[in-house]
């Protein structure tokens, strides 16, 4: 994967995650592999063994891996891998920013942003997506022609909580069930990713931004999305929910002429490269029209 911070720095590369996935989707008997892994009862299995306090003995070598600060969390022992995966951070592990017009970001993850045209597709690494194939709604769909698409990836090693963007009224959950494929770009060669895996949206009723559509997408080994909330006023900042075990994606959509994007972002998502954000740091602004 290529990405880069947001002072211009290349900080993409292949990890172990991407090679052993990109070996797995390119042959014939790495597929099967992967089909017989994203059968829900599997991935449950899965889960309840990462839930297990004999796997915490996996927690160590991960951390060593990836250069993981423990520091940041409010504890640093963990009764198994899945509560290490969801450990909190201190509250002043991430800054948030509090400016009303400012746009920031729900998680730690690489983003990418796409213009919603009419009828038009946008590409999440090689695959292309219409917003009402995501949504499996046409109607809420065409609300956000003319409007942005962000797509945050989060790769394992990244904090798996995510916050609200902004202050306003929450709507009800809506969930599509789906198989659980993995949402590393390697696999969108053999599988259309987004279509398949199971995702969560809701709608955000925000002064300066519009509604806001907030969709979370489970990943291979994911049998949870863990929100917080049904339908009630939210505040910027305020901890929205969290996935279990696996790589996960997090998606904005917000209307025409509401949010524009910063400059440096929607740059490198034209050059085919993703942009390290962090959970509160701005990503937009609101839109005066």
């Amino acid at each position: 994967m290529r990405y880069k911070d947001r002072e211009g720095n290349l900080k993409g590369k292949n990890g172990f995650q991407d090679k052993l996935l990109k070996s797995l989707y390119g042959n014939v008997l790495g597929r099967v592999v992967i089909k017989c892994l994203t059968v829900p009862l599997v991935s449950e299995l899965g889960g309840k063994i990462l839930d297990s306090s004999f796997s915490k003995v996996l927690i160590p070598p991960f951390v060593k891996m990836n250069h993981i600060d423990l520091s940041l969390c409010e504890q640093n022992k963990f009764k198994s891998y899945n509560a290490f995966f969801k450990r909190k951070f201190k509250a002043d592990a991430r800054e948030i920013n509090m400016q009303e017009n400012v746009f920031i970001s729900p998680c730690d993850a690489k983003l990418t942003v796409y213009p919603i045209g009419k009828e038009s597709r946008f590409c999440i690494k090689h695959t292309s997506y219409t917003v009402e194939e995501l949504l499996k709604n046409k109607k809420t769909a065409a609300k956000y022609e003319g409007g942005y698409a962000w797509v945050f990836r989060l790769s394992v090693e990244d904090y798996h909580r995510y916050c609200y963007v902004a202050s306003g009224v929450k709507s009800r959950n809506v969930r599509i069930p789906g198989v659980f494929h993995t949402v590393n770009p390697v696999a969108n060669d053999v599988y259309p990713i987004y279509k398949e895996n199971t995702r969560e949206y809701s709608l955000l009723k925000t002064e300066e931004f519009g509604t806001i559509l907030m969709m979370e997408v489970g990943a291979l080994m994911v049998g949870k999305i863990e929100n917080r909330h049904e339908e009630r006023e939210v505040k910027r900042g305020e901890e929205k929910g969290n996935f279990a075990f696996g790589g996960s994606t997090i998606i904005l959509l917000t209307q025409k002429d509401k949010v524009c994007v910063d400059r440096d972002i929607l740059k490198n998502t034209e050059c085919a490269y993703e942009t390290l954000v962090k959970m509160g740091e701005k990503i937009g602004e609101q839109k005066y029209v």
